[in-house]
């Protein structure tokens, strides 16, 4: 008799662990609140909603560790990716998905497999040994007394950043004959992909007053006792002007690989770039303009921008606390909660940062998770793999005093030999990837699991 599988959390890393579980054979109960508890950003209830960002970031598995991420889950069957994929848009290199859709087939495959059930309602406390095993995957919005009781039964206060969310804007909102389609450098294989993004000039002076408005504008404000400890990669933009004036010219807004098609002879100051949201191409995302302005202000400040100054949003952008666990000092190998060894973590509450991370997370908990209840010995996830770089980072390998959420990059693996400057460094990067896609593949080959057909599962 085969034991069921709790998971807590229907995001991208709970979704990809009752699918992982379910696939090898193992019966799977998934929690998610929502609709019931909403959160902030969620507009659905169904699973692996897209909450920030309709996009997954780069897809060159050679040169890139997010892209390696995504050919690692591709090779293990990850539901997460194989749904990316079915929906992906054109965005120049990187992939972006049509997210309702997306969202809307993941929750279609996982209600649909026979060895899972979908719960729908609120867990307030953590699962005892009795309850069988459980995997918490309730990412940066777990609920309050869930929180609360991880944080009691880890004896530590939660650590907590805030990340914040891109406005969208619908597309025949936008002055065209100023704004033009064109991918950064001309980057991709087809045309389509070559004009993925909306791109909006601006002068100095424009990029200056653009600046002045930021800094001035109405911002949401902290609840008491709350601290504004953000993660470097999704900082609001206000938060970067403050660090100076020329760091958006240096981040989203720089100019560099794109030519303005009305004006070729002149070079822009500065460049806002829109990226595709949906199928239909009426919805575009402000990219890397995550904002804690006030609704109003945000209407006032985005409309300054060349292009958009008639601009029409679908939806404005937020922010909201995100929570995880000092994950080195609390989580085993295995990622499963030493006082609590019966309970696995996954996800963004790990410490991991980013839809891919997520996901990649939730399969490595669901695939240990069924081997421990069906008996077998997992070995373990070879460290010079994307997977392997990551999961070593969050159980052992940061710094517990300093630890903060991580992107996957090639910082997290074991160094490789290469020489020759810029070029080395791509001659090096293509040796990262190489070295992990073996490993994965020979690490795949050892975690098959047999045929589960003549296993006899018990009702969840």
């Amino acid at each position: 008799m085969t034991r069921a599988i709790h998971i807590v959390g229907g995001g991208m890393a709970g979704s990809e662990a009752a699918w992982q579980a379910a696939q090898a054979g193992v019966p799977v109960v998934l929690h998610e609140m929502r609709p019931s508890v909403g959160t902030f950003a969620h507009q659905t209830g169904n699973l692996a909603e897209m909450v920030c960002s309709n996009s997954f970031r780069s897809d060159d598995d050679e040169n890139n560790a997010v892209g390696l991420l995504h050919w690692e889950m591709r090779a293990a069957g990850g539901l997460i990716m194989t749904t990316a994929d079915a929906h992906a848009l054109p965005a120049g290199g990187a992939l972006a998905v049509d997210r309702d859709p997306f969202s809307e087939e993941v929750t279609r495959k996982l209600r649909a497999h026979p060895l899972v059930t979908v719960k729908e309602g609120e867990v307030t406390a953590l699962p005892g040994p009795d309850d069988g095993p459980v995997i918490i995957a309730t990412g940066p919005l777990t609920s309050g007394a869930l929180a609360d009781a991880i944080a009691a039964e880890t004896g530590q206060e939660s650590l907590a950043f805030f990340d914040a969310i891109a406005p969208i804007v619908y597309f025949d909102s936008v002055d065209m004959g100023t704004a033009w389609m064109q991918s950064r450098y001309d980057k991709g294989e087809t045309e389509e992909e070559r004009t993925a993004y909306l791109n909006c000039p601006m002068t100095r002076d424009q990029y200056e007053a653009f600046i002045d408005a930021l800094l001035v504008a109405e911002k949401t404000e902290f609840h008491d006792g709350e601290t504004a400890r953000y993660f470097d990669g999704c900082l609001p933009i206000e938060v970067m002007a403050e660090r100076g004036r020329e760091t958006l010219r240096h981040g989203p807004m720089k100019p560099v690989g794109l030519t303005n098609r009305h004006k070729p002879d002149e070079k822009a100051y500065a460049v806002v770039q829109l990226r595709r949201d949906n199928a239909l191409g009426t919805l575009y995302n402000i990219v890397g303009f995550q904002t804690k302005m006030k609704y109003g202000a945000q209407a006032t400040v985005f409309r300054m921008i060349p292009g958009l100054e008639n601009a029409r949003f679908a939806r404005l952008g937020g922010i909201h606390r995100n929570t995880f666990i000092n994950s080195p000092t609390l989580l085993d190998g295995e990622m499963r909660l030493r006082s609590k060894p019966h309970i696995r973590l996954a996800g963004q509450i790990t410490g991991v940062e980013g839809y891919v991370e997520s996901a990649a997370m939730g399969l490595l908990a669901g695939r240990m998770a069924a081997a421990e209840v069906l008996g077998h010995v997992l070995p373990p996830v070879p460290v010079d793999t994307a997977m392997g770089a990551l999961v070593t980072h969050i159980t052992g390998g940061a710094d517990a005093k300093t630890f903060q959420p991580m992107n996957v990059n090639f910082g997290l693996f074991r160094p490789v030999e290469a020489k020759g400057g810029r070029r080395g460094r791509k001659v090096r990067y293509k040796l990262y990837t190489d070295r992990a896609k073996e490993a994965w593949r020979n690490w795949l080959e050892t975690v098959t699991p047999p045929e589960s057909a003549e296993r006899e599962p018990v009702a969840p």
